[in-house]
């Protein structure tokens, strides 16, 4: 793998920035899959979820559900959903997500 590192913005931020290794188009009206070339173990007690950039949403472009549990070992794939009627370009090295880390709980069901 050899995407960007996930980054947080600000020391108080809580989601840590996902970066795009790829150039694509997001069609209008469709989605699109991204490889961000990283693999990524979330402390154990914790699982990851992929949340979706305020600043995206508003140029409605939104992140299709995603959880990475703890003992997942495979490259991160996000995908991207264009909710407007023109196409959407995202270029290498552009913020596409967020990760953010919460406390998992697994009750016995």
């Amino acid at each position: 793998p050899n995407g960007k590192m996930p980054q947080r913005g600000t020391s108080d931020s809580v989601g840590y920035d996902l970066f795009s290794a790829t150039n694509d188009i997001i069609p209008a009206k469709g989605q699109t899959e991204f490889n961000i070339k990283l693999k990524i173990q979330v402390p154990f007690g914790t699982y990851g979820r992929i949340a979706p950039r305020s600043g995206l949403a508003k140029k409605g472009i939104d992140v299709m559900a995603g959880v990475i549990d703890h003992d997942y070992q495979g490259e991160i794939i996000i995908i991207l959903r264009n909710h407007i009627d023109i196409s959407y370009s995202v270029q290498i090295g552009d913020k596409i997500a967020q990760l953010i880390c919460e406390v998992a709980k697994n009750p016995h069901i």
